[in-house]
Protein backbone atom coordinates (compact mmCIF):
# COMPACT_ATOMS: atom_id res chain seq x y z
CA UNK A 1 0.00 0.00 0.00
CA UNK A 2 1.30 3.61 -0.79
CA UNK A 3 2.59 4.58 2.65
CA UNK A 4 2.41 8.41 1.81
CA UNK A 5 -1.12 8.57 1.42
CA UNK A 6 -2.80 9.38 4.90
CA UNK A 7 -6.94 9.34 6.13
CA UNK A 8 -8.90 6.73 7.68
CA UNK A 9 -9.15 2.99 6.32
CA UNK A 10 -12.02 1.10 5.65
CA UNK A 11 -11.96 -2.75 4.35
CA UNK A 12 -15.00 -4.28 2.39
CA UNK A 13 -15.52 -7.82 0.83
CA UNK A 14 -18.32 -7.83 -1.59
CA UNK A 15 -17.29 -10.70 -3.68
CA UNK A 16 -14.28 -10.38 -5.94
CA UNK A 17 -11.97 -7.76 -5.31
CA UNK A 18 -11.65 -6.32 -9.04
CA UNK A 19 -14.70 -5.48 -8.64
CA UNK A 20 -14.96 -3.51 -5.44
CA UNK A 21 -11.98 -2.34 -6.66
CA UNK A 22 -13.09 -0.35 -9.70
CA UNK A 23 -16.32 1.21 -7.90
CA UNK A 24 -14.65 2.39 -5.08
CA UNK A 25 -11.37 4.13 -6.91
CA UNK A 26 -14.28 6.42 -8.83
CA UNK A 27 -15.25 7.63 -5.86
CA UNK A 28 -14.66 11.23 -4.42
CA UNK A 29 -12.34 11.43 -1.51
CA UNK A 30 -11.06 7.99 -1.42
CA UNK A 31 -7.68 8.52 -1.69
CA UNK A 32 -6.02 5.12 -2.44
CA UNK A 33 -7.70 1.79 -3.14
CA UNK A 34 -5.63 -1.92 -2.86
CA UNK A 35 -6.95 -5.50 -3.36
CA UNK A 36 -5.80 -7.51 -0.80
CA UNK A 37 -7.22 -10.60 1.51
CA UNK A 38 -8.26 -10.29 5.10
CA UNK A 39 -9.88 -12.34 8.22
CA UNK A 40 -8.39 -15.96 7.19
CA UNK A 41 -5.70 -17.91 9.50
CA UNK A 42 -2.72 -18.50 6.52
CA UNK A 43 0.02 -15.47 6.85
CA UNK A 44 0.99 -13.62 4.14
CA UNK A 45 -1.31 -16.20 1.10
CA UNK A 46 -1.39 -16.74 -2.32
CA UNK A 47 -4.29 -15.86 -4.50
CA UNK A 48 -4.27 -19.66 -5.25
CA UNK A 49 -4.48 -20.59 -1.78
CA UNK A 50 -7.58 -17.88 -0.93
CA UNK A 51 -9.15 -19.32 -3.96
CA UNK A 52 -8.78 -22.69 -2.69
CA UNK A 53 -10.95 -21.63 0.30
CA UNK A 54 -8.87 -23.25 2.78
CA UNK A 55 -7.25 -20.32 4.47
CA UNK A 56 -10.49 -18.38 5.83
CA UNK A 57 -9.35 -15.08 3.97
CA UNK A 58 -12.13 -13.33 1.82
CA UNK A 59 -10.98 -11.21 -1.06
CA UNK A 60 -11.32 -7.76 0.40
CA UNK A 61 -10.24 -4.05 -0.58
CA UNK A 62 -8.99 -1.54 1.68
CA UNK A 63 -9.96 1.79 1.42
CA UNK A 64 -8.06 5.10 2.52
CA UNK A 65 -10.33 8.27 1.88
CA UNK A 66 -10.13 11.79 3.08
CA UNK A 67 -12.97 11.65 6.11
CA UNK A 68 -13.79 15.18 5.08
CA UNK A 69 -14.88 14.63 1.56
CA UNK A 70 -16.27 11.63 1.92
CA UNK A 71 -17.44 9.89 5.36
CA UNK A 72 -17.50 6.13 6.37
CA UNK A 73 -21.40 6.05 6.10
CA UNK A 74 -21.38 7.39 2.50
CA UNK A 75 -18.60 3.79 2.29
CA UNK A 76 -21.39 2.16 3.66
CA UNK A 77 -24.05 3.28 1.15
CA UNK A 78 -21.84 2.02 -1.69
CA UNK A 79 -20.95 -0.89 -0.29
CA UNK A 80 -24.63 -2.01 0.20
CA UNK A 81 -25.78 -0.90 -2.84
CA UNK A 82 -22.95 -2.18 -5.26
CA UNK A 83 -23.43 -5.97 -4.51
CA UNK A 84 -25.59 -8.22 -3.10
CA UNK A 85 -25.50 -8.95 0.98
CA UNK A 86 -27.67 -11.35 0.95
CA UNK A 87 -25.75 -14.67 -0.88
CA UNK A 88 -24.24 -16.11 1.58
CA UNK A 89 -20.38 -16.68 0.26
CA UNK A 90 -20.76 -16.03 -3.31
CA UNK A 91 -21.51 -12.68 -5.67
CA UNK A 92 -22.55 -13.89 -9.42
CA UNK A 93 -20.76 -17.08 -10.50
CA UNK A 94 -17.76 -16.25 -7.93
CA UNK A 95 -18.60 -19.14 -5.60
CA UNK A 96 -16.75 -19.64 -1.99
CA UNK A 97 -16.11 -18.41 1.61
CA UNK A 98 -13.30 -15.73 -0.15
CA UNK A 99 -16.23 -14.16 -1.69
CA UNK A 100 -18.58 -13.55 1.41
CA UNK A 101 -20.12 -10.06 1.82
CA UNK A 102 -18.06 -8.68 5.12
CA UNK A 103 -17.39 -5.84 6.92
CA UNK A 104 -14.24 -5.47 8.68
CA UNK A 105 -13.82 -2.57 10.74
CA UNK A 106 -10.95 -0.37 12.00
CA UNK A 107 -12.43 0.42 15.29
CA UNK A 108 -15.74 1.01 17.54
CA UNK A 109 -17.61 3.44 15.47
CA UNK A 110 -17.11 1.46 12.25
CA UNK A 111 -18.23 -1.47 13.88
CA UNK A 112 -21.41 0.56 15.44
CA UNK A 113 -22.58 2.23 12.13
CA UNK A 114 -21.87 -0.74 9.84
CA UNK A 115 -24.79 -3.08 12.64
CA UNK A 116 -26.86 -0.37 12.40
CA UNK A 117 -26.82 0.23 8.55
CA UNK A 118 -27.57 -3.46 8.28
CA UNK A 119 -30.33 -3.45 10.81
CA UNK A 120 -31.72 -0.46 9.15
CA UNK A 121 -31.73 -2.05 5.90
CA UNK A 122 -32.31 -5.08 6.60
CA UNK A 123 -35.28 -4.47 8.38
CA UNK A 124 -36.71 -2.23 5.92
CA UNK A 125 -37.81 -4.44 3.79
CA UNK A 126 -34.95 -3.58 0.52
CA UNK A 127 -33.84 -6.93 0.08
CA UNK A 128 -36.16 -10.22 -0.36
CA UNK A 129 -33.83 -11.86 1.58
CA UNK A 130 -31.94 -11.31 5.17
CA UNK A 131 -28.44 -9.89 4.91
CA UNK A 132 -25.78 -11.87 6.14
CA UNK A 133 -22.62 -9.34 5.59
CA UNK A 134 -20.57 -10.52 8.16
CA UNK A 135 -19.25 -7.37 10.35
CA UNK A 136 -15.82 -8.38 12.18
CA UNK A 137 -12.85 -6.84 13.38
CA UNK A 138 -9.71 -6.44 11.12
CA UNK A 139 -7.36 -8.90 12.40
CA UNK A 140 -5.38 -9.20 9.40
CA UNK A 141 -4.82 -7.72 6.15
CA UNK A 142 -2.55 -9.11 3.19
CA UNK A 143 -1.86 -6.99 -0.35
CA UNK A 144 -3.33 -8.96 -3.34
CA UNK A 145 -0.31 -9.51 -5.90
CA UNK A 146 0.88 -7.18 -8.13
CA UNK A 147 -1.50 -7.91 -10.97
CA UNK A 148 -4.50 -7.68 -9.05
CA UNK A 149 -3.61 -3.83 -8.34
CA UNK A 150 -6.31 -1.61 -10.24
CA UNK A 151 -7.22 -4.52 -12.43
CA UNK A 152 -10.10 -3.33 -14.18
CA UNK A 153 -8.44 -0.23 -15.18
CA UNK A 154 -4.66 -2.46 -16.71
CA UNK A 155 -7.15 -5.11 -18.76
CA UNK A 156 -10.48 -3.25 -19.66
CA UNK A 157 -10.64 -5.85 -22.88
CA UNK A 158 -10.41 -8.92 -20.87
CA UNK A 159 -13.90 -10.96 -20.69
CA UNK A 160 -14.73 -10.85 -16.86
CA UNK A 161 -14.14 -6.84 -17.06
CA UNK A 162 -16.30 -6.30 -19.71
CA UNK A 163 -19.19 -8.97 -18.55
CA UNK A 164 -18.88 -8.73 -14.93
CA UNK A 165 -17.01 -5.61 -13.09
CA UNK A 166 -18.28 -2.86 -16.27
CA UNK A 167 -21.86 -3.21 -15.15
CA UNK A 168 -20.92 -2.67 -11.76
CA UNK A 169 -19.50 0.29 -12.18
CA UNK A 170 -21.98 1.36 -15.03
CA UNK A 171 -24.39 1.02 -11.85
CA UNK A 172 -22.39 2.37 -9.51
CA UNK A 173 -21.67 5.61 -12.23
CA UNK A 174 -25.88 5.93 -12.60
CA UNK A 175 -26.75 5.31 -8.96
CA UNK A 176 -23.55 8.13 -7.60
CA UNK A 177 -22.81 10.22 -10.30
CA UNK A 178 -22.54 13.25 -8.32
CA UNK A 179 -20.07 11.68 -5.75
CA UNK A 180 -17.92 10.52 -8.93
CA UNK A 181 -14.62 11.78 -8.96
CA UNK A 182 -14.19 14.57 -11.76
CA UNK A 183 -11.63 12.15 -13.71
CA UNK A 184 -14.28 9.38 -14.01
CA UNK A 185 -17.04 11.46 -15.33
CA UNK A 186 -18.32 11.41 -18.74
Amino acid sequence: MNTNVSGDTATFGAGCFWCVEAVFERLEGVLHVESGYSGGHVVNPTYKEVCNGTTGHAEVTRIVYDPAKVSFKDLLEVFWKTHDPTTLNRQGNDVGTQYRSVIFYHNEEQKQLAGEYKKKLDESGAFNNPIVTEISPLINYYPAEDYHQNYYEENPAQGYCQFVIRPKVEKFEKVFGSKMKEEYKK
